[in-house]
């Protein structure tokens, strides 16, 4: 099975690495620089009305693209899975993870990313901000979601064919502005989603924080148990969640508790 995720917002260049962790190159390599000159063309003013952040937030970006570089090296970037610093990532805790945890994560587990297009959790990561969703316009059309067309879907096909056939399965814990990057027509695998409730006010709902860090717990509980069918995913029971199988289809599986937090 793959894992897609969404990145985070926010990133973490300050907290040790654990020693002699190991690291990958992205695989997009030239589409990043492509996305990276576009960006490089925009004003700070220009990047807040596009990306809607606040003028302190354009320059610090515009200082990032700038000093973004075709060579990535320990010094100018860190593993994605912990430079992404967000509510998923809190729930995957990647951190203390073990050696061979992440290793089984880096074959499973995927990160969806507007300027990187996918990332495996070892991949270096050169700080940036582009969400998914930006109406960035490029050569290919006037949003990422042109830009990227079915490159994404197509790397998903060629890590889902070196699976196991009864394993070609693809879980979606990422968000739809995110996900809606995987050309469905071109991808091979079924997708399943899991969805995460809570209840409050008299109902099962999503909230989108604990949504959010429940994908991440998701993953994490995966990656512990080497999760390799949609069955296994049913047994998961992290901070109270449970499989609800009334509220599930076989393409979405439903995961509910009583108290949040």
């Amino acid at each position: 099975m793959l894992f897609l995720i969404s990145p985070a917002k926010s990133l973490d260049y300050e907290t040790p690495l654990p020693k002699d962790l190991p690291h990958t190159l992205p695989v997009f390599k030239q589409q990043p620089l492509e996305l990276i000159e576009v960006l490089r063309g925009k004003s700070p003013q220009e990047l807040s009305e596009l990306m809607g952040i606040s003028d302190k937030l354009a320059v610090l970006n515009v200082a990032r693209y700038e000093a973004f570089s075709a060579r990535f090296t320990a010094g100018n970037a860190r593993q994605a899975v912990l430079a992404f610093n967000g509510d998923v990532y809190e729930g995957l805790d990647a951190h203390s993870l073990k050696p061979r945890e992440l290793d089984w994560a880096q074959e499973h587990v995927v990160i969806l990313s507007g300027l990187y297009g996918v990332l495996r959790p070892l991949d270096w990561l050169q700080p940036y901000r582009l969400e998914m969703g930006t109406r960035l316009a490029t050569d290919k059309g006037s949003n990422l979601y042109q830009f990227w067309g079915s490159q994404i879907a197509d790397y998903l096909n060629e890590r889902s064919a070196a699976q196991p056939e009864a394993e070609r399965v693809v879980v979606n814990l990422a968000s739809q502005e995110y996900f809606k990057s995987v050309d469905l027509q071109t991808l091979k695998a079924p997708v399943v989603e899991c969805v995460f409730e809570d209840f409050k006010g008299g109902q099962y709902k999503i909230i989108s924080f604990y949504a959010k860090r429940a994908r991440g717990l998701m993953v994490r509980w995966a990656v512990q148990h080497r999760a390799r069918r949609v069955a296994d995913l049913r047994k998961f029971d992290l901070d109270g969640y449970a499989y609800a199988a009334t509220a599930s289809t076989p393409g979405r599986l439903v995961f509910r508790r009583k108290v949040s937090g």
